[in-house]
């Protein structure tokens, strides 16, 4: 796909429905996004079986293909410029995927039946609020890191105000760009949903009084922000339906504003800013008591939601944490999930020596992998493959373990920003300790996770004896879809 975007869109398209079925087009890191307006002309086991297609989730009106970093820029580009033009023909009919990938879409596909609930399904609307910020949030954060440590280190003292301010000028109006994503993604005007959702960080609210206290800018942060918008869309919706046309432009955009403006000031700032304390307050108890087994659960958990594409939920709470705190405690702990999965890669990597095809896409998938890109190494290699699936949970639950253990013992790791992991987290982090200090416990995590991930994989996943192809269906070295792939690809996300 990554040779020939053009090819791999056309082919998409013409199992989605073809481009005039195709509604919006948008992609995160690894994804691709196609809102559809009947998805059931969408052939998913078609879909399934394209070469370079990871896994397909389907989310009723918008599917989501995952297609892995790099790759998906391309090939949204791609399919935005085919669905503009609307070609009447589309490219050739690839070949079929093996049969690692057709046991990992049959899990997938079980996956996806359980999985489609309302509760899961708003989930990922909110996600989808919270996805478009996340490049800002990255670049920022690593202006922030900059800045710190050129502060610290008294060097460029002349520039050192300027990139706070840059760094800091996008966190101080998040709110205005949450309150336009959720109007977007809920169906109501954006400009609207912003401008409500300004009464959040406006100074002049700290002149208001609500429930006996005085209001601070930026009481309730980002949640406040999405309840205001949500709140806002709403009253729009109701107004549409019932203001006469002539009078459409003048007074639904009035009383918009208005009631959910005044409803935020007098209930939702007071209600979002309680929550969002007792997010951080909650956050920090739990690892000054219970940081090591906080840290097992949650990085040993965070495979499963990352394969059901519900680890987005989770941008809220880190964007309140980075919000209240300057960085999210939560990430590192997280993100040593993907050093379990790592390590499973590397032990099938050395255990199935003749299965070329295999070891290939582990190569391929393990750059994204080191950098905290989990979905390629999920849906190419450990699900389908079932026990690995599991061993890299261990991994991701001792890595978790070891750095959960130093916060409990005085020592926080965070992330100044949200998106990237592994590697590329080192640039983000920040803590109540020395840089030097916070870098060591994040790697020593991520060795931990690596090693116990490798170990586990090892001593637990056992190749087929037909490896060598003789008796694997007369396929040379694809032993792969033999006993070993029912040994817990389904119950691991029970």
């Amino acid at each position: 796909m990554r040779n020939d975007p053009v090819s791999a869109a056309a082919a998409v398209l013409t199992r989605v429905g073809g481009p005039a079925n195709v509604t919006s087009v948008a992609h995160c890191m690894t994804r691709l996004r196609l809102g559809l307006a009947d998805p059931s002309a969408v052939d998913e086991e078609a879909l399934r079986s394209l070469p370079g297609v990871l896994g397909v989730v389907d989310g009723g009106d918008v599917w989501q293909i995952v297609l892995g970093p790099g790759v998906v820029e391309a090939v949204t580009a791609a399919v935005e410029d085919l669905v503009a033009r609307a070609p009447g023909s589309t490219a050739a009919e690839p070949s079929g995927a093996g049969d690692l990938a057709a046991e990992g879409a049959r899990i997938k596909e079980g996956l996806r039946r359980r999985n489609a609930t309302p509760l899961k399904n708003g989930l990922r609307r909110v996600a989808g609020v919270f996805v478009p910020l996340i490049p800002a949030l990255i670049g920022c954060g690593i202006l922030a890191g900059l800045n710190g440590l050129l502060t610290n280190a008294h060097l460029l003292p002349w520039l050192t105000p300027a990139l706070s301010a840059v760094a800091s000028a996008f966190m101080a109006l998040i709110a205005v760009f949450v309150g336009i994503n959720t109007a977007k993604e809920f169906g109501g005007t954006p400009v609207l949903g912003g401008a409500v959702a300004a009464v959040v960080v406006y100074p002049g609210v700290a002149k208001v009084t609500a429930f006996g206290v005085h209001l601070s800018p930026g009481q309730g942060g980002v949640l406040g922000a999405l309840l205001a918008a949500l709140l806002a869309t709403r009253v729009e919706k109701w107004c549409r339906g019932r203001v006469p046309g002539a009078l459409d432009v003048l007074l639904t955009p009035t009383v918009t504003v208005l009631v959910s403006g005044l409803v935020t000031l007098y209930g939702l700032m007071y209600a979002a800013g309680a929550v969002a304390s007792a997010v951080g307050t909650a956050a920090d108890r739990l690892l000054a008591t219970a940081g090591a087994l906080a840290g097992l659960v949650l990085g040993g958990l965070f495979l499963p939601l990352v394969m059901l594409g519900l680890h987005q939920a989770l941008i809220p709470i880190h964007t309140t944490l980075i919000e209240q705190q300057g960085y999210t405690v939560l990430l590192p702990l997280l993100a040593m999930a993907g050093a379990g999965q790592v390590g499973a890669a590397l032990a099938v990597y050395v255990r199935l020596r003749h299965d070329v095809s295999l070891r290939t896409t582990i190569r391929s998938a393990l750059p994204a992998g080191l950098l905290g890109v989990g979905e390629p190494l999920i849906y190419g290699v450990s699900l389908p493959l079932g026990r690995p699936f599991l061993t890299a949970c261990a991994g991701g639950a001792a890595g978790g373990g070891f750095v959960g253990f130093f916060a409990m013992s005085g020592t926080k790791v965070g992330a100044t920003a949200i998106g990237p992991s592994g590697w590329a987290l080192f640039p983000l982090l920040a803590g109540n300790r020395s840089p030097a200090m916070t870098a060591a416990v994040y790697a020593g995590g991520l060795l931990t996770g690596y090693l116990v991930g490798f170990l586990a994989t090892w001593a637990t996943f056992r190749p087929p004896v037909a490896e060598s192809g003789e008796k694997a269906g007369g396929r040379a070295g694809r032993g792969v879809v033999t006993a070993p792939v029912h040994h817990g690809g389904e119950e691991a996300t029970d």
